[in-house]
C-alpha cells in the first residue's frame, strides 16, 4: 500500500486580483474534491499576498491524474493573468 501524498500550493496574486484568484480556486476546489483519490483539497490561507491550497492524495497515480486532468487545466487557463509569479508545490 502507498502513503498518501501531501502538497502545499501556493498561489501568488496580482495587485488587485486576489478575490479573482480566490473565486478561481474555489471553482477548482468543488470540480477536483470529487476526483478519484482525492482526500483533501482545500484553501488552508487566503491573505490578500497569497492563498495557500493544502492537497492529500491516496496515491502518486492519483495526484499524476489530477495533474492532467481538467480541472487543473482550467484553472491554468483562469490564473494565467491574474498571478504575479508561478505556482509555488511543495511536497510536505
Amino acid at each position: 500500500m502507498t502513503e498518501p501524498i501531501d502538497l502545499k500550493t501556493t498561489f501568488t496574486p496580482n495587485d488587485g486580483e486576489f478575490f479573482r484568484v480566490k473565486l478561481a480556486l474555489e471553482i477548482a476546489i468543488d470540480e477536483v474534491v470529487n476526483e478519484p483519490g482525492c482526500i483533501r483539497y482545500e484553501l488552508t490561507e487566503a491573505t490578500e499576498d497569497k492563498l495557500v491550497l493544502t492537497e492529500r492524495w491516496a496515491s502518486e497515480e492519483d495526484l499524476e491524474q489530477h495533474s492532467k486532468g481538467a480541472a487543473v487545466q482550467d484553472l491554468n487557463e483562469r490564473l494565467s493573468a491574474l498571478l504575479a509569479e508561478p505556482v509555488k508545490w511543495e511536497r510536505l
